[in-house]
């Protein structure tokens, strides 16, 4: 064991950055024309200040989608998933209530434990909802947290799915990579090699998504790999407290976070997951993005040797010989522009986000 912990040590690329080599995918500047209907519903486990090692993104998600005049949030269904339901809808109703104004949509409670525990429960209000608003037209559904929600509305009403314009959601990964944060920065735990964090909201309910991707909905992953190239510095929280009420409510409670970051991961700020694929909704345009297979299985890349649970892999397509218990077509947005930091945070801190250069909002062929 010691042998181990002191080989953390070593200078391997591939320890470092948590990355086998994978195929390149045939990224597109701007990404391939995607249909975004502006009527768009917010899924979310918010917990932003619930605990030291829960993340502050999906309130600034919130914040980013509920500012930007190009879209009419129509709804938010709350989930588990950063933390239990009670906890991530009593979040996500503060929020609302300090960013109320006569467009302030309405929050709905959703399911309380992933889809394999959810038989014999009556419906939750979030999915009597999504579906009111599914029958009302098309919409962009925006998950920010596991897919369970929306995998327990659609089943309850077969055909709805033909009005998901498409479904953004925040998990994904090459096969034979690891979300490894660190990437030897100095003053990381274990020699720079940090902790390791694993795809969240897939692990939380694995059977929801594997059940959502064989649906064949359009959609688009906003993975790890696309947060890791923007950070949140602890300057930028400044400004965003400073332009007003709620922005300084959500950095209050992203505090700990930083300081997580900063002590166990070695960096001066953190990866804005959720925030970054708010951001690709608002503007797609910022994006370079692939179309792509996607399918759930083991990784055998990963410690092939070990029992290793099943995966959401995005890629040229599965092994042959590969054991899929879903797959299907994705759009995968893994590399965001150069100036999507800053569009960021004019956003965040100023009275509505810049219009130019938003990217496609057109039915794809």
């Amino acid at each position: 064991m010691l042998v181990l912990l002191l080989s953390f040590a070593l200078p391997v690329r591939v320890w470092r950055t948590g990355e086998l080599p994978a195929p390149p995918l045939p990224l597109v500047r701007g990404g391939p024309q995607v249909y975004l209907p502006e009527r768009v519903w917010i899924d979310t486990d918010a917990a932003c200040g619930s605990g030291r090692t829960v993340d502050p993104d999906d309130c600034l998600a919130l914040l980013l989608l509920l500012r930007s005049p190009g879209l009419t949030v129509v709804g938010i269904s709350t989930v588990h998933g950063n933390a239990p339901l009670e906890l991530t809808d009593s979040v996500t109703r503060a929020l609302l209530n300090l960013v109320s104004s006569d467009s302030t949509p309405p929050v709905y409670r959703g399911s309380p434990v992933p889809v394999g525990e959810a038989a014999g429960r009556p419906d939750a209000p979030a999915y009597v909802a999504l579906r009111r608003a599914l029958d009302a037209g098309p919409l962009t559904v925006v998950a920010l947290g596991p897919l369970t929600n929306i995998a327990l509305a659609l089943a309850g009403a077969p055909g709805s799915e033909r009005n998901v314009g498409r479904l953004v959601a925040v998990m994904g990964r090459r096969p034979g990579h690891l979300f490894h944060p660190a990437e030897g920065a100095a003053g990381g735990m274990l020699f720079g090699h940090g902790p390791v964090f694993t795809d969240f909201n897939f692990a939380q309910d694995r059977e929801a998504a594997t059940r959502v991707l064989a649906l064949g909905l359009p959609m688009s992953l906003v993975p790890y790999e696309a947060a890791r190239q923007v950070t949140l510095s602890p300057r930028d929280l400044g400004a965003i407290e400073r332009a007003s009420a709620p922005g300084a409510w959500v950095v209050e409670r992203s505090r700990e976070w930083l300081d997580y970051w900063k002590e166990e991961i070695g960096r001066e700020g953190f990866y804005p997951f959720d925030l970054v694929a708010a951001a690709y909704v608002v503007e797609p345009g910022l994006f370079d993005c692939a179309p792509a297979e996607a399918w759930v299985a083991e990784d055998e890349r990963l410690w092939g040797w070990l029992d290793m649970p099943d995966a959401l892999m995005v890629g040229l397509g599965p092994d042959p010989e590969d054991e899929v218990r879903a797959k299907g077509r994705v759009v995968y947005c893994s590399e965001p522009r150069a100036e999507t930091h800053r569009r960021l945070l004019e956003a965040l801190t100023s009275a509505g986000p810049r219009r130019d250069g938003r990217g496609a909002r057109e039915p794809s062929s």
